[in-house]
């Protein structure tokens, strides 16, 4: 999903179509919907609060690209999510491969295997 603004260049059919060609989904709706668009606004919005303005002002392209890059891996990995009952993502998909894991049967001599992923993942879970 490619996201927009509905600016000028949403209008441009030349735009849409560069971005069907790369494989993009270009957005749907009208001007004003937030339908398609809720989620990017909110973490953009949040990016720019917690990293952006708290952290600036910016001196270079890099200083921002090597912040985005840590604030990245601190949303994945250390900020807790209430969506997700105050756990980080990376806890949240540990978990679900976990239970993805448990629900399959294990094939003779995979057993000890199988378990000790399933003991690691639980480990990364609050207690």
């Amino acid at each position: 999903m490619h996201h927009v603004d509905h600016g000028s260049n949403y209008l441009s059919i030349v735009y849409t179509d560069r971005i069907a060609e790369l494989g993009g989904t270009p957005p749907t709706g009208t001007v004003g919907d937030s339908v398609e668009s809720t989620l990017a606004e909110a973490v953009n919005g949040l990016y720019k609060t917690e990293l952006i303005r708290r952290r600036g002002p910016w001196r270079t392209v890099e200083q921002v690209e090597l912040a985005t890059f840590e604030y990245v891996w601190w949303w994945n990995n250390a900020r807790l999510h209430g969506e997700h009952g105050n756990r980080t993502p990376v806890e949240v998909e540990a978990a679900g491969y976990a239970g993805l894991e448990s629900a399959q049967p294990a094939l003779a001599g995979q057993e000890a295997g199988r378990n000790e992923t399933q003991r690691e993942s639980r480990s990364l879970l609050p207690q």
